[in-house]
C-alpha cells in the first residue's frame, strides 16, 4: 500500500461545507513535516508554506496551505482509531513480519499532553514494535480513566501476529491477553512481577530451590551470555523450565508450556548491579531463543520511545486538545517508519536534517522516489 492512497482512505469527521483542505493533503503535510524536523503546528504550517511547490508534485494543494490553527482545529477533531487504523494497515503491508520475530508493547505517556483547566492526565499511548523490522507497527491511547490492560487487547486486534512472538511487561501479564495472543496464532513471552503475586513468588520459589541444589534432577535449559566494551561488562542469564506443577492453576493460562528466569549482571567500573526478572510463555524450553526475545524486547524502548523524546522532542510538545496528541504520535511514528525504510546507513536525526534539506532525498524518504 502505497502512503497516498492510506491517506486518501481516512475518514474524513468533517463537513462538506467550507471544507478548504483536504484530509489526505492535511495528513500528509504533517507527516512530511516531521520527517524534516519540524515539531508542533506552527512548523509544520511554515515547512508548508515553504515546500507548497514539492507537495504539490504529489497532491493538488489547490487552496495552500492551512494555518497552524486549523491544523490543530482538524486533528483534535479527527478521530484517532480512523488514523491509527490507516496507520497499522500500511505498516503491516510494508513490514515483512518472519516466524519467530519479537513484537514488543509497552506504553509511552506523553509528559506534556496533560491539560490541568480542564482535569485531563497526559495522553498514555501503548505502541507495538517488531524487533527485526525496526518498525512501530501501530499506537492506541489509553482511555483517561483506564490503563494498558484495556488498550493491550484493541492495539494486538489491529495486528496480523501469526509466528510472532509477542512481548509485553507486567501490566499485561493477563490471562486474557495471553488466550488472545495466541487465538491470533502467536506465542507469548510475558513478564511476571507483583501485580500477578502467587504467580511471582511460585516461580520465584522455584528457581531459587532449583538453583540452592544446582538443578540437580530439574529438566531445565540454559544460557549465558555476555557483553563487553566502554569500560561496561554485562552478563545475562537465562534459565527456562517447563515443569508447571508448582503454579497455581497453570491451567486457567491457555497455551502455558514454560517459566522463565532472567538474571543480569552489569559491572561498570567497581560498581556492581544485578537484575532478576520471571516470566511465562507459550513457547518450549529454549533459553537461548527466549534469552534473545527478551532483549529485543527493550528494542521498543531504546529505538522507538527514546527517538521519540530526544530526536522528535514528543515529550516537549504541549499538545493538548481531544485527539490531537495521539494523531500527532500517530504522525510522528509514521515519519519514524518511513525514515527507517530508506535504506542509507545515517541516523535518524541525521536523515532528518537531510530531508529538510534536499527535496529530491524528502521524495525518496516519503514515496520511495
Amino acid at each position: 500500500m502505497d502512503l497516498l492512497s492510506v491517506l486518501a482512505e481516512v475518514e474524513d469527521p468533517r463537513s462538506e461545507k467550507n471544507k478548504l483542505y483536504p484530509l489526505e493533503e492535511i495528513l500528509l503535510l504533517c507527516i512530511c513535516a516531521l520527517a524534516s524536523g519540524a515539531e508542533g503546528w506552527e512548523g509544520i504550517a511554515e515547512f508548508g508554506r515553504d515546500k507548497l511547490g514539492w507537495l504539490r508534485g504529489f497532491l493538488p494543494f489547490a487552496n495552500g496551505i492551512p494555518s497552524e490553527d486549523c491544523l490543530g482545529w482538524v486533528m483534535a477533531r479527527l478521530p484517532q482509531h480512523a488514523f491509527r487504523t490507516a496507520f497499522a494497515a500500511w505498516t503491516q503491508s510494508v513490514a515483512q513480519l518472519t516466524d519467530g520475530e519479537v513484537v514488543a508493547i509497552d506504553g509511552k505517556t506523553l509528559r506534556r499532553s496533560h491539560d490541568r483547566r480542564n482535569g485531563t492526565r497526559a495522553i498514555h499511548m501503548v505502541s507495538a514494535w517488531a524487533s527485526a523490522n525496526r518498525l512501530a507497527l501501530g499506537q492506541v491511547a489509553t482511555a483517561q480513566k483506564s490503563n494498558e490492560i484495556t488498550a493491550i487487547p484493541e492495539l494486538l486486534a489491529l495486528l496480523q501476529l501469526k509466528g510472532c512472538i509477542v512481548s509485553i511487561d507486567a501490566m499485561g501479564c493477563q490471562r486474557a491477553i495471553a488466550e488472545q495472543v495466541q487465538a491470533q496464532g502467536a506465542d507469548y513471552l510475558l513478564a511476571v512481577k507483583d501485580n500477578q503475586p502467587e504467580l511471582h513468588e511460585a516461580i520465584a520459589d522455584y528457581f531459587d530451590t532449583a538453583r540452592a541444589s544446582h538443578f540437580e534432577g530439574v529438566e531445565h535449559d540454559a544460557c549465558e551470555e555476555t557483553d563487553a566494551g566502554h569500560g561496561r561488562c554485562e552478563v545475562r542469564r537465562c534459565w527456562v523450565a517447563e515443569d508447571l506443577r508448582t503454579l497455581p492453576e497453570p491451567e486457567r493460562w491457555p497455551g502455558l508450556r514454560s517459566i522463565v528466569m532472567v538474571e543480569v549482571e552489569r559491572h561498570l567500573g567497581a560498581h556492581l548491579s544485578h537484575e532478576v526478572r520471571y516470566y511465562i510463555t507459550s513457547l518450549g524450553a529454549d533459553a537461548r531463543s527466549i534469552a534473545q526475545a527478551v532483549r529485543a524486547h527493550w528494542g521498543i524502548e531504546n529505538q522507538l520511545h527514546w527517538v521519540l523524546d530526544v530526536t522528535f522532542r514528543e515529550d516537549d510538545s504541549r499538545v493538548r486538545t481531544n485527539h490531537a496528541p495521539a494523531n500527532l504520535n500517530t504522525c510522528r511514528q509514521f515519519a519514524l517508519n518511513l525514515l527507517r525504510r530508506e535504506p542509507s546507513p545515517a541516523s535518524v536525526k541525521r536523515k532528518r536534517l537531510r530531508a529538510a534539506l534536499n527535496d529530491d532525498y524528502r521524495a525518496k524518504v516519503m514515496f520511495g522516489e
